[in-house]
């Protein structure tokens, strides 16, 4: 990926399955983790931070169309996953969304809207749950 304009930092492991649409438009700290059949399908920047997990088939989508628009035409939005994160199994995160510093984001949830930080959140439309209690967040 770093061949392709990717940020990577130490100890990242992107599995082999990971589908990234512009490697140029993405940054990955350290210690984080993407799993398989992840798609960052980045026509806007996706920066993820250091110690974060992106579980298996999560999707991150940071472009769509402008459909007050006659030719549907393309906008890209910048995703950031702050660190210390954890999507779980199946997210989808859409364009222009942050997902704040220590959130966990529950299996299959969609989310539109940014979240804050040390949060746990599920759903559709995911939603604030309870407060994740971990020292320093």
């Amino acid at each position: 990926m770093r061949i392709f304009g990717a940020k990577i930092g130490k100890k990242v492991i992107i599995r082999p399955s990971v589908h990234i649409q512009y490697p140029w438009n993405v940054t990955i700290a350290d210690y984080s983790w993407i799993g398989d059949n992840v798609v960052l399908y980045s026509l806007g920047e996706i920066k993820i931070g250091s110690n974060t997990v992106i579980s298996q088939r999560s999707y991150l989508c940071a472009g769509t169309h402008n459909y007050q628009h006659p030719d549907f035409s393309i906008e890209a939005k910048t995703i950031v996953i702050e660190s210390e994160c954890w999507l779980a199994t199946d997210v989808f995160i859409g364009p222009g969304v942050t997902v704040g510093r220590g959130t966990v984001v529950g299996s299959r949830s969609s989310v539109f809207n940014s979240l804050p930080a040390g949060k746990v959140c599920y759903g559709y439309p995911a939603k604030i749950v309870k407060n994740r209690i971990v020292d320093g967040i």
